[in-house]
């Protein structure tokens, strides 16, 4: 009999062509898509509605069978809530980590073997090593520039004990042009950016609803009153456009460096930029996807952000967290984002940026 293998459909190219390709491997092909937020747009749409006449269109085209699944009330309680309350913080949170590790690597794949699955594929570009010993090894993708083991730092190697990752060994250019090849109503579609839950809405205005908003100072570190900010928690440490300060001073651009949330100031630096480079960070939980080194401190590269190059680092264990020194120093790192470690081919984990260091 065919191995079953349900596959994760968002209405991109990237999942279309990874249930085609699986079909044409020999297995027998399910789609299943994931609802993980009811609300529209300003446009008044809905955008999981889109997303799901495309999978349904793909899914015909391919000659599979598709479902629906809802894990909304999922995600706000495990992915959402925390969003807030780390904008709360004055930090910069990453939901796509955490919808990976708690929606669908979780109950997506709960779900999919109660549909009797013998392996669960998505289209995320990266690789898995299922090893002789039982151990699952999460691989950095072909197309560098495309990998997405970044977002997936979070998981653990059981989690990854049933899974296929088919767009592992392809760059970007050849999905679409497989896409086209086959005929994929998607082939064209433009890749969905920034978060699932905003859209196209402006990111301040969806923000506000959630958290009161409250005007204050922007001030240089020696406390000069530069400018008025909407509120701390639209910023980002690096930002220099949106500030409304540009042209004053030296007419320098204006970076943030810090923000104090409960004394409610947003505080930046004009042409230096130097302030905001560190050369360490620290975790205080630190995600091991499949092994913990047996030496405390070793070589690795590691992310501070997705699509980052590679940095050479070294890694410090510290009970239960990790120390990262970079052998050069890193611009704009954010507490409430994530360091990921890697060594070679393989992503060691990552954990929540909590403290950074000179």
């Amino acid at each position: 009999m065919k191995k079953r293998v349900v596959v994760g459909m968002s209405g991109g190219v990237d999942s279309s062509l990874t249930a085609l390709l699986l079909k044409e491997q020999g297995f027998e092909v399910i789609g299943l898509f994931m609802r993980n937020w009811h609300e529209k747009d300003e446009s008044g749409c809905c955008t999981a509605d889109e997303d799901f006449y495309d999978v349904r269109k793909v899914c015909n085209d391919i000659g599979i069978p598709y479902y629906s699944v809802d894990f909304a009330e999922q995600y706000y309680e495990k992915v959402f809530k925390l969003f807030v309350e780390e904008y709360k913080k004055g930090r910069t949170p990453n939901p796509d980590v955490l919808c990976n590790k708690e929606i669908k690597f979780a109950p997506f794949v709960k779900h999919a073997l109660s549909m009797g699955a013998d392996y669960i594929a998505t289209g995320h570009y990266c690789d898995v090593l299922h090893a002789e010993d039982g151990l699952n090894y999460l691989l950095k993708a072909k197309d560098a520039n495309k990998d997405q083991t970044y977002f997936l730092n979070q998981l653990t190697s059981s989690q990854l004990d049933k899974v296929i990752f088919p767009l592992g060994g392809l760059e970007k250019s050849e999905v679409r042009a497989l896409a086209s090849k086959f005929g994929l109503s998607t082939a064209d579609k433009k890749d969905s950016t920034g978060i699932c839950f905003i859209g196209e809405r402006n990111f301040r205005k969806f923000l506000s609803e959630y958290i009161p908003m409250q005007e204050g100072d922007i001030k240089t570190l020696d406390g000069r009153v530069v400018g008025r900010h909407d509120g701390v928690f639209y910023y980002t440490v690096g930002q220099r456009k949106g500030l409304g300060i540009g042209g004053s001073g030296n007419g320098e651009p204006w970076f943030v460096i810090d923000k104090d949330v409960e004394k409610n100031v947003l505080y930046v630096s004009q042409g230096d930029q130097s302030k905001i480079y560190h050369s360490q960070l620290e975790c205080d939980k630190f995600n091991f996807i499949t092994y913990k080194p047996k030496e405390e401190t070793f070589r690795c590269t590691a992310r501070i952000r997705h699509r980052q190059p590679e940095q050479q680092a070294t890694a410090i264990i510290k009970g239960e967290g990790i120390q990262l020194v970079f052998d050069e120093p890193q611009r704009a790192i954010a507490e409430g984002q994530y360091a990921v470690v890697y060594v070679d081919n393989v992503c060691l984990g990552g954990g929540v940026i909590e403290r950074k260091k000179k």
